[in-house]
């Protein structure tokens, strides 16, 4: 089968950074799904992996071995594992994969049935597969870490998220309009990103390259109830601190090193890791199945939309390393997708 793979990690702009290989196709075991891919994105984790970051204890590749990056998936069911009771070939699905398994920049990958969801019936392949790892995350951080269906006494009904027109923030800001009440404040600072965050539903938006809480006081609304921060957080941190109402929650998905800034308010931190269910192997981990399924019920009644804004045909490594240095830039906008494995080139 075709894939796309390094073997040592470094800087995207190395010949060797991603290299267009071929591999056989594995066997279905279990309770995996062998899936034939049609599209993948890309998100920040398959960049901060393949610079050699290593987001979870034991997830990095034995030395010289190829490793393949890639989470979010569309594709179809190709083979099923004996153990498997939810799918079978055939099936259309979608999914964001488990990140101590090889990646989905690959003809054919195996995943986990309990991860997998039945993919969109009014999506394509690309426009699906942009939405598994940030939906995902969108939803847990929302409504399982924020809880933000519970009020806070005396804040404002409100959240703001800070990246508004990243990956996870595009759906965060879709989610939280289709699926609660609260007023919607997103982030963005350029005309283009403006005009994004705008369209997936924010209420309102300030410019993150300001200082946040001016910003925030001058709307009017009070202070927020709820504030997600999916990226920059340690440089917003003060002003998240000083925007937020006393007793807020906070949702954190990068990082964050001053966590006493918050204490005064006792503000209840929230940390997201989508990978957390899979890493551990939690005797909930159908529920990342159960909440695609119900993602693909929302978009195809027309609550949610996908966030994919560019598409590169077909998947292989010139088009993956073009796509890594655009997401290294920070100026990708959405979801970046990739369609359809051509011929191996050399």
């Amino acid at each position: 089968m075709h894939a796309v793979g390094f073997q040592q990690p470094g800087r995207i702009d190395r010949e060797t950074a991603l290299t267009d290989i071929e591999l056989p196709t594995p066997k279905a075991e279990g309770r995996d799904l062998l899936v034939e891919v049609k599209a993948v994105s890309v998100n920040p984790v398959d960049t901060k992996m393949r610079k050699g970051a290593e987001p979870a204890q034991g997830t990095q590749p034995a030395p010289g071995a190829w490793q393949m990056l890639g989470w979010d998936a569309a594709g179809v069911v190709a083979a099923v594992g004996p153990a498997v009771t939810l799918f079978r070939p055939g099936d259309a699905v979608f999914y964001a994969g488990a990140i101590g398994r090889s990646g989905t920049n690959a003809e054919y990958h195996l995943v986990d049935e309990r991860l997998v969801g039945h993919k969109p019936k009014t999506l394509d392949w690309a426009a699906a597969a942009a939405l598994p790892l940030t939906s995902l995350t969108a939803w847990e951080v929302l409504f399982d870490r924020l809880d933000v269906n519970r009020p806070v006494r005396g804040a404002a009904p409100a959240i703001l998220i800070v990246g508004g027109a990243g990956g996870v923030g595009s759906i965060a800001i879709q989610s939280a309009r289709a699926l609660t009440n609260l007023t919607v404040i997103a982030t963005a600072s350029r005309p283009e990103t403006i005009a994004w965050v705008k369209q997936m539903g924010a209420h309102h938006v300030i410019d993150h390259r300001q200082p946040l809480a001016a910003q925030v006081a001058a709307l009017g609304l009070g202070a927020p109830a709820f504030v997600l921060s999916t990226t920059q957080t340690d440089c917003h941190a003060r002003e998240i601190a000083a925007l937020i109402a006393p007793q807020g929650r906070f949702g954190v998905i990068d990082g964050l090193s001053e966590a006493e800034l918050f204490a005064s308010k006792s503000v209840s931190i929230h940390w997201e890791l989508m990978f957390t269910r899979s890493m551990y192997q939690t005797d909930d981990l159908a529920e990342q199945g159960a909440l695609l399924n119900e993602v693909a019920r929302l978009v195809d009644a027309g609550a949610l939309r996908s966030t994919a804004t560019e598409r590169h045909a077909p998947i292989n490594a010139a088009n993956l390393k073009r796509v890594h240095a655009l997401i290294e830039s920070g100026r990708a906008r959405g979801k970046v997708v990739l369609e359809g494995f051509g011929p191996v080139t050399r």
